[in-house]
């Protein structure tokens, strides 16, 4: 029992919990996270909870689809489903427990969250069986993932996200998507028509160009979200503080400072991908690579301290 909840987990792949952590986005950088505090705080996690499920219970179900085609692939093959160690038959039961259950608690919590879900559920049965075979339809689908997951979260607290900052969330996923077909590419070789028909219809020179077409995008357009983002002016005697302060300091660019951290960041991942052919696995990359996991901690502290300090 325990060896197949075990499988059953590795399955789900929680390093890829890390995706879900968007749903924080519109709370985090509307200026509102203490706003009302800890209840909107406690809303998003619920929707983040949810969405582990929801997504763990898809990776269960594509394991299931694609069980023939990753037992070709050199890596894949090892998963617990495609190695035969895990059967059919009880991922296929998990999958379902964990949609009943995203399903249930998202009609008591918001009707809204629910539509994101299902949303999200019909996205990826799409592509499992139809556009991660078609070229360029494979990656704006998985872009499509991230800007639910940034709805979802905006959903349940009832915030405004800036259109600048979801175009920053297109073109980093665009990125991480592309980078992740690189790496397909260059591990598989000749191999290509075996686990992912969209591979063949792209080549060397396409996708780096594509890469280096989101590499630009992801940090100028979160530069221009830096740059043109509407600062949450501060009520009562907290705005007192303002006025012992030179009109020098007074400004609502701060934010802008924390552009050379995104370049970094990006430069970083395209190291890993041209050099260490790093890039078939974003969550792992971002949770190991050292340099890169300090560069993300350290934008995610130089926002909550421009904004809320």
């Amino acid at each position: 029992m325990a060896r197949t909840l075990f499988l059953i987990l590795k399955s789900a792949r929680p390093r890829q919990w890390v995706k879900n952590f968007s749903l924080y986005a519109a709370l985090v950088f509307s200026g509102l996270f203490f706003l009302d505090w800890p209840n909107s705080f406690f809303k998003v996690t619920k929707a983040f909870v949810l969405f582990c499920v929801l997504t763990s219970s898809m990776y269960l179900v594509n394991d299931i689809i694609d069980k023939d085609r990753d037992q070709q692939h050199p890596f894949k093959k090892k998963r617990p489903i495609a190695s035969g160690e895990l059967p059919v038959h009880v991922a296929l039961f998990a999958a379902i427990t964990g949609f009943a259950a995203v399903f249930y608690f998202s009609i008591t919590f918001s009707q809204y969250f629910l539509v994101f879900a299902s949303l999200y559920v019909l996205l990826h049965v799409l592509y499992s069986y139809w556009t991660k075979h078609i070229p360029i339809l494979d990656v704006l689908s998985i872009a499509a993932g991230f800007l639910i997951r940034i709805y979802a979260g905006a959903v349940v607290v009832n915030l405004h996200t800036s259109v600048w900052f979801l175009l920053t969330v297109v073109s980093a996923s665009l990125f991480l998507a592309v980078g992740k077909r690189q790496s397909e590419r260059t591990l598989m070789g000749e191999d290509l028509i075996k686990t992912r028909k969209s591979l063949t219809h792209y080549s060397q020179r396409l996708l780096d160009i594509y890469t280096g077409m989101f590499a630009n995008a992801t940090w100028l357009t979160y530069a221009l979200y830096a740059f043109q983002r509407n600062e949450f002016v501060p009520e009562g005697r907290l705005l007192d503080l303002f006025t012992f302060l030179p009109r020098t300091f007074m400004t609502q660019k701060w934010l802008m400072i924390t552009v050379p951290v995104v370049i970094y960041g990006v430069m970083r991942y395209l190291q890993l991908v041209y050099e260490q052919n790093r890039g078939e696995s974003p969550d792992r990359v971002l949770l190991e690579d050292k340099p890169l996991l300090a560069a993300s901690v350290t934008l995610a502290i130089m926002v909550m301290v421009l904004i809320y300090m």
